[in-house]
C-alpha cells in the first residue's frame, strides 16, 4: 500500500511563517529566502536547519579559537587584549630572535601545538634531496645509504623542530588554522545530534498545527 504523503502547502502561510520564526529563535540561526526557496518537503527543511546549525557552530569555533589565542598571546607577551585583532601581524608579536620560546609558551597556554613554525624551504629541499640520494645510494652501498637515510631523516626532524619561519601572516589566519586542525580541543559544544534536531522540528510543527505526528514524514510536501 502506498504511503499517503501529507501536504503542508494546504497550511496557512502565516502559520508556516510563525513556525519558521520559532525555528530561528530556538536554534539561533537565520533562514533567508535564498535558503528556503528550493525547500519542497519537511525533510529538506530539516536538512537546511541542520546545515545552518553546523555553519553557525563552525563560525563560533573560529571565533572561540581567536579569543583563546588572543588571551594566550596577551598572557605571554604582556600585551593588552584590545590591541590584538584578527589583522594583527604575527611577525610583530613574535620577533625572530625569541620566536621559538614565545611560541612554546603560547602552546603551553593553549594546551596543544599550533603548528606555526617551519624551517626555511631551501633547508628542507637540501635534506629531502639528501634523503632521496641516500635511498638511491643504497643500491650501491647499503651501509652508507642507510646511514645517509638516517642522518637526513634526523636532520629534517631537527629542522622542523627549530625552524623559525611563519607560513601565516595574521592572528586571524592562525585562528582559522587552529579551528581546522584542533577543532575538538577548542569547540565549546559537542557535535549536533541530527536525529534530535529533526525530532524537535517535528514536535514544533505538530504542536503548532495540531496535526497527527504520523502524518509528518520527511516526504511531507510544502
Amino acid at each position: 500500500m502506498n504511503e499517503k504523503i501529507y501536504q503542508l502547502n494546504s497550511v496557512d502561510h502565516n502559520d508556516i511563517s510563525d513556525i519558521l520564526i520559532k525555528i530561528q529563535r530556538s536554534f539561533n540561526i537565520t533562514l533567508d529566502y535564498e535558503g528556503l526557496k528550493n525547500i519542497t518537503t519537511f525533510g529538506h527543511l530539516c536538512d537546511l536547519v541542520i546545515s545552518k546549525i553546523d555553519s553557525e557552530h563552525e563560525e563560533c569555533t573560529t571565533q572561540h579559537a581567536f579569543y583563546m589565542l588572543r588571551s594566550a598571546i596577551s598572557n605571554v607577551n604582556g600585551i593588552n587584549k584590545c590591541d590584538i585583532t584578527t589583522h594583527t601581524k604575527l611577525c610583530k608579536l613574535f620577533p625572530k630572535e625569541d620566536r621559538l620560546e614565545a611560541i612554546s609558551k603560547i602552546e603551553g597556554e593553549l594546551g596543544f601545538n599550533i603548528n606555526l613554525l617551519k624551517p626555511k624551504q631551501w633547508i628542507v629541499s637540501i635534506f629531502v634531496l639528501a634523503f632521496i640520494g641516500s635511498g638511491i645510494f643504497c643500491f650501491y652501498n647499503l651501509v652508507a645509504g642507510v646511514a645517509g637515510l638516517l642522518l637526513s631523516g634526523i636532520a629534517l626532524k631537527l629542522a622542523g623542530k627549530f625552524g623559525k619561519e611563519m607560513h601565516l601572516k595574521t592572528v586571524g589566519d592562525l585562528a582559522c588554522q587552529i579551528s581546522r586542525e584542533s577543532h575538538s580541543k577548542i569547540r565549546r559544544s559537542p557535535s549536533i545530534n541530527k536525529t534530535e534536531v529533526e525530532q524537535k522540528l517535528r514536535e514544533l510543527f505538530v504542536n503548532e498545527l495540531e496535526m497527527e505526528p504520523v502524518l509528518l514524514t520527511r516526504r511531507a510536501g510544502f
